[in-house]
């Protein structure tokens, strides 16, 4: 992963270096790694080739974390994506699949048949990865929204308990003298 400097001295970064360098998209907060986390997660499944320079760029707008947001598309790599394709496979025909259980008489409405012609098209699969790129995002932004919040709480509990410890130190001390 390329540091601040260095992408600071790319010549082809040089038109937005002052938003994508900016202190506060590098920074790990409360608000930016959810952020981050969700957008690694949609870029890493829905879009096979450049999804690091994809999710470092939404998350200029979105304000969320950049190395996060690169780092976490990963979780698609040469080694996981045939793993991913029969995942994105068997999810893709079991969602397609709630359309023959209903009759079809949803798909078969004027404003559908465009969106009906998609599907069959586009195949399961890559129905599969859009499915997989929207729930793997929401879930991601919830899991480590909740996972920072039980971080941040114990260790502002272990501080506090720390200073509680040194106080009754400190107090004992003071009537001993």
């Amino acid at each position: 992963m390329p540091e601040r400097e260095e992408l600071a001295r790319n010549r082809w970064l040089a038109p937005i270096a002052h938003r994508f360098l900016s202190p506060e998209l590098w920074r790990f907060t409360r608000r930016s790694v959810p952020r981050g986390v969700a957008l690694g997660l949609f870029c890493g499944f829905i879009v096979p080739i450049g999804q690091i320079f994809l999710a470092a760029f939404m998350a200029l707008p979105a304000r969320a974390n950049v190395p996060l947001a690169a780092a976490v598309t990963f979780i698609t790599n040469p080694f996981t994506f045939p793993f991913w394709v029969v995942v994105a496979n068997r999810l893709g025909a079991r969602v397609l699949a709630i359309d023959s259980h209903i009759g079809g008489a949803v798909l078969e409405t004027e404003g559908f048949q465009t969106l009906r012609g998609f599907f069959e098209a586009a195949g399961v699969t890559v129905f599969g990865f859009v499915v997989l790129a929207i729930v793997s995002a929401a879930l991601g932004y919830l899991i480590s929204g909740l996972l920072w919040r039980i971080v941040v709480t114990r260790r502002r509990n272990r501080r506090l308990r720390a200073m509680e410890r040194r106080l009754s130190e400190r107090l004992a001390q003071d009537a001993g003298e």
